[in-house]
């Protein structure tokens, strides 16, 4: 290498070339061993380390004490859709695609009581109304990924059980068993780290960094039918979003400016304002 070579420059070199084995390695498979790696990068074995714990806490490798470093199971992609409902009930969005891995429930609460007031106000309801709070840990082929806990009230789901939510969607049984079409929900997304008990279900240290989304959906007639806390691993999760920048064939008026200046962010139903683009640009 270039004795000039910056130290950046260096730890960009190593990342590209440890990044190129693992796009090419088996999920499970172990990188070439660290001496080799050092010869052919030409680096010292502190700096390979550092640039590989960074790959580490990414999520791409995983160190093993005593047998070496390993490429990770790849990140479930969650692509955010905006629509009707599909019923799928496979990740956080109303609209839901390309989802990597097969997704099944299990339920660890189910019970019943008063909404209080925090909950009360999210669900547009008295606090003493009775409200079920209903908390699945969700998996993707099998690994756990997301701890939900969902609140609606119990009068719009006469005779729900357990069970209901472990062989079919949620949305799914509100439209075929009780005739309720969600058709627009608020959703808001943000970082966090779990709890003690979010960590015993997903199988995390406490304090691991997580994503939030925090979701009301709404019926035909705009009244809020469920409102949903999901924690999602930060570690086997990621979100794909696509940005639609065009004009609509309504002209693209928004918030009295034009969709020259906004993007519809799909899944959450919320215009994002760009500071950086305007009308007088």
């Amino acid at each position: 290498m270039v004795s000039s070579e910056s130290r950046w420059e260096k730890r960009q070199r190593i990342r590209a070339h440890l990044m190129d084995l693992v796009e090419e390695t088996e999920a499970g498979r172990p990188l070439p061993g660290e001496r080799q790696l050092c010869e052919t990068l030409a680096v010292s074995r502190p700096t390979l380390r550092s640039v590989m714990d960074d790959l580490v806490r990414d999520g791409l490798l995983l160190r093993e004490h005593g047998r070496g470093v390993f490429v990770a199971r790849s990140k479930v992609a969650q692509r955010l859709g905006q629509g009707p409902a599909s019923g799928s009930g496979a990740g956080p969005g109303l609209s839901v695609g390309g989802v990597d891995g097969e997704w099944t429930s299990r339920t660890v609460e189910f019970t019943g009581a008063a909404a209080g007031p925090r909950i009360g106000r999210r669900l547009g309801t008295a606090p003493a109304e009775r409200v079920l709070r209903i908390t699945r840990l969700r998996l993707v082929d099998g690994d756990p990924m997301c701890v939900e806990t969902l609140h609606v009230p119990a009068a719009l789901v006469p005779g729900l059980a357990p069970r209901d939510l472990e062989t079919d969607s949620f949305y799914r049984l509100l439209g075929s068993r009780y005739g309720i079409l969600l058709t627009r929900a608020s959703q808001l997304i943000e970082p966090t780290v779990v709890d003690e008990a979010e960590a015993d279900l997903l199988g995390v240290p406490v304090h691991t960094p997580a994503l939030l989304f925090e979701r009301a959906a709404r019926d035909a007639d705009g009244r809020v039918v469920e409102f949903t806390r999901s924690v999602y691993r930060g570690d086997r999760y990621r979100i794909l979003t696509e940005l639609s920048l065009a004009p609509e064939a309504d002209g693209g008026r928004v918030l009295g400016g034009s969709w020259s200046a906004a993007s519809r962010v799909p899944g959450a139903d919320t215009l994002v304002l760009d500071p950086y683009w305007n009308d007088r640009g």
